[in-house]
């Protein structure tokens, strides 16, 4: 059917004027469409994605917000990835660490006229229908530049300057330093408990990426170690230190919001040699960072490896890695592809090879290949060479909910209630639930049900073309209640 890639395997059937879930394909000739995560990453690094400069006043900054929001929602993406920590800065208020120079031009200086940038965000996501998921950057202390000049009073550098060392062109912080793994813990886990995030997010950057000719200082910290009774040889120590970290942040984030999603997007390549032919950087080897381990035990909700090649080149395969990764998904946890998508700015890459991805993740469906990540939201928003044009034509052409976590929560939400319609428009009651965030409306084309519309919790009406209609309460996890069926005769013209 026009518009729908792919069907879901559970159907509902029709009960009088309500749908109930079904354990069928297709029931009564009734099939559903798919769900799939689509996301970007927004990094708000040196005016990179948003905000598009650290000058500009409070109210150019939400208006670029705003703006990005709307155009990743006329295309049909359902969830953002923000950076709110990129060097032991917030961008947000935080008591535990300065705001971002990246925001304001002076790290510590908060903007002026006030206003909380990801709480600001969250309201304006939510009201769209996208989750946000709050992105840090756990040892990174200073990109650039290894002083500490200009570094705020309660920056982690300055407040442990024993454990910030300078490597390569960076400052950066020791993972053996138990104050600074708590400093990175306390900082995720007050995000979690004061906003209304969805999911939390690190990405490649656990210990350095190597410098050639340098050694990352840590013998104090190893040494120290060693002294008190440790046994592991360095390297193992050293890995053990970024495993802790996140084994920690997940059981944390579990115990502090059960329903906030914990991902992880590591470097794409494992060990250099793993899978056969792929030949790069061994991040286990050269980062310390053991990404296999943290899939396969499930210490994630999603996993987003950061494939950043091109689908035929063998040594490094998009496709040939998406595969080995899929094999080492144990507990069933959901794969999202990473994908660099300004590479067809960057590298020069034709749109085909990005629109190649997404359907060689669709593929691997049955293997819980649910949906992409893409880097970054600047290339969507200025639709650099029609990158956007070719998603909203080719790829994201209707909307689509999320796929379900039920590990996390799988109680739906009560159906829409006082469903009814009067001439082109349906009405519904108000949440009474509290649990309810959006309203997705359905249109039955030909053999299938088409989502055609998410409308945030507020919304209890919406003018229609004549059709046959269903519709449903979606909650923040995506768990879909039963369906209200509804007739309408005579419709508007156009669907907004």
């Amino acid at each position: 059917m026009k518009g729908l890639l792919e069907f879901v395997t559970l159907g509902y059937l029709l009960s009088g004027t309500q749908f109930t879930r079904a354990e069928t394909v297709k029931c009564s000739g009734d099939v559903w469409p798919v769900r799939e995560f689509r996301a970007v990453w927004v990094a708000t690094v040196k005016d990179m994605d948003w905000p598009l400069s650290r000058y500009h006043s409070s109210s150019q900054q939400k208006a670029e917000l705003v703006l990005l929001l709307d155009k990743l929602q006329k295309l049909n993406f359902n969830a953002i990835v923000f950076q709110v920590r990129s060097a032991g800065d917030a961008m947000y208020n935080s008591t535990l660490e300065p705001w971002s120079e990246y925001l304001t031009g002076s790290q510590g200086r908060a903007p002026s006229p006030y206003y909380d940038p990801l709480a600001f965000l969250l309201e304006e996501a939510h009201r769209r229908n996208m989750e946000v998921h709050s992105w840090y950057n756990p040892y990174l202390a200073r990109s650039g530049s290894t002083s500490k000049a200009g570094l705020a009073p309660n920056h982690m550098a300055v407040k442990y300057p024993r454990y910030a060392y300078a490597y390569g062109n960076s400052l950066w912080m020791d993972p053996g330093a138990k104050v600074v793994q708590d400093q990175c813990y306390n900082v995720i886990m007050d995000v979690v408990k004061r906003y209304d995030i969805d999911g939390v997010h690190m990405d490649d950057y656990f210990y350095p990426y190597p410098v050639s000719g340098q050694s990352f200082p840590d013998n104090a910290t190893y040494n120290a170690y060693r002294k008190g009774g440790g046994h592991l040889g360095r390297d193992d120590w050293r890995r053990d230190n970024v495993n802790s970290l996140i084994q920690r942040l997940y059981n944390g984030t579990k115990a502090t919001k059960k329903h906030v999603k914990f991902g992880l997007s590591p470097f794409g390549i494992w060990k250099s040699g793993i899978p056969k032919g792929i030949v790069g950087l061994s991040s286990y080897y050269e980062q310390y960072a053991d990404s296999r381990k943290w899939f396969d035990e499930g210490w994630v909700d999603y996993f987003t490896p950061q494939l950043y090649w091109r689908i035929d080149p063998v040594k490094q395969s998009f496709t040939h890695l998406m595969d080995w990764w899929l094999q080492q998904n144990s507990k069933h946890r959901h794969f999202y592809a990473g994908s660099y998508a300004g590479n067809v700015v960057e590298q020069n890459w034709p749109l085909d090879e990005i629109k190649r991805q997404v359907e060689e993740a669709r593929k691997r469906r049955d293997k819980l290949s649910l949906g992409d990540v893409f880097f970054s939201a600047k290339y969507f928003r200025d639709n650099s060479k029609g990158l956007s044009t070719m998603f909203q034509k080719d790829l994201y052409t209707v909307p689509a909910l999320a796929p379900p976590m039920p590990w996390l929560g799988a109680n739906p939400p009560p159906p829409p209630s006082g469903v009814r319609v009067s001439g082109s428009t349906l009405t519904w009651n108000k949440d009474g639930s509290g649990v309810t965030r959006s309203w997705a409306v359905y249109r039955y084309e030909a053999d299938a049900w088409e989502l055609k519309k998410l409308l945030n919790n507020d919304t209890t009406s919406w003018s229609v073309p004549s059709g046959r209609y269903a519709i449903t309460a979606v909650d923040r996890l995506s768990n879909e209640s039963g369906a209200v069926v509804k007739e309408v005769q005579g419709g508007a013209n156009i669907i907004d």
